[in-house]
């Protein structure tokens, strides 16, 4: 972490004594840990997934609905060992698996906590806005079983402005490709929860519809057909969003069905389409610093 390049920012900071792009230090920072029932049925399943916020993010996205944790960095510096027994808490809790949500600048720090879990026995998710380097990723390899990246977008003027990565296709493309090469297509047990393999989000966002099906176009005629694909709709303007009037309002349901239908034209018979409805900010996780305090 003295010249950190664990994302493609490669912003080389030494984050053992100062914070790097992402805005966080070497030490993990936590904003939550508790069974989330909000995700994808074979995630959260019956019990919840056993889901951990960092805090940080090496995007800038103007309409993060976790905007408090990622770009103002709320949350509780902990110690790798703390990381390690909060996954082994909410094992015993009952998750069906621990969610690491936004790992990406934590990467080492989330394979030493992971080394050191001997005694955690149900599958790691690596959720993720899949802005990765490769190297990056195979830093978890054998470690993570379930990749769950958010494909955001394909156009490079519309990454630079809402995120501010301009490079976000090619660098998010190649990643989800070495995320299949250590995982492969989903598989799951007999009560349909994963157990391994690779889920593709997308959210779709206000006006961009159009891109969206550009998206799903790539996706069908340059990856497997056994991958997962999870269309969201629940995009709520959040954080900066008012200063871009074009996304600051939800997509409407005409958009909604352009995506969706387009989704059914193109044949993927594996995933899942978010309702309309959850465009709310009731399924917004209070990043209360639950499951973190000792």
């Amino acid at each position: 972490m003295e010249i950190c390049n664990i994302c493609p920012r490669q912003c080389k900071a030494d984050r053992k004594i100062g914070r790097g792009f992402c805005g966080v230090s070497d030490r993990p920072m936590v904003a939550k840990a508790f069974l989330h029932k909000w995700e994808e049925p074979c995630i959260s399943g019956t019990n919840g997934s056993g889901t951990v916020f960092f805090s940080g993010c090496n995007l800038k996205c103007v309409f993060c609905q976790n905007y408090d944790i990622s770009q103002e960095y709320s949350g509780r510096e902990i110690s790798i060992e703390e990381l390690s027994n909060i996954y082994l808490k909410l094992q015993q809790m009952g998750a069906h698996n621990i969610n690491l949500v936004n790992p990406t600048h934590y990467a080492i720090q989330i394979r030493k906590s992971l080394e050191i879990s001997s005694s955690l026995n149900i599958p790691v998710i690596y959720n993720t806005n899949a802005y990765e380097t490769i190297d990056g990723l195979k830093t978890v390899e054998g470690l993570v079983h379930v990749y769950l990246p958010d494909l955001k977008y394909m156009e490079e003027s519309t990454a630079k402005k809402y995120s501010g990565a301009p490079n976000y296709f090619e660098v998010a493309y190649k990643a989800i490709k070495e995320m299949y090469r250590q995982v492969g297509g989903p598989v799951l047990d007999e009560n349909g929860l994963i157990i391994k393999g690779l889920i593709i989000r997308h959210l779709i966002l206000p006006g961009l519809a159009g891109e969206s099906i550009k998206i799903l176009d790539y996706i069908k005629g340059n990856l497997p057909d056994d991958i997962y694909i999870s269309l969201m709709s629940q995009y709520t303007p959040y954080y900066r969003a008012e200063n871009y009037p074009e996304i600051n309002r939800r997509i409407t349901r005409r958009e909604y069905d352009r995506v969706i239908n387009h989704f059914f034209k193109l044949g993927f018979e594996n995933g899942y389409v978010q309702d309309r409805e959850s465009a709310s900010c009731e399924f917004i996780p209070e990043f209360d610093f639950e499951g973190v305090d000792g």
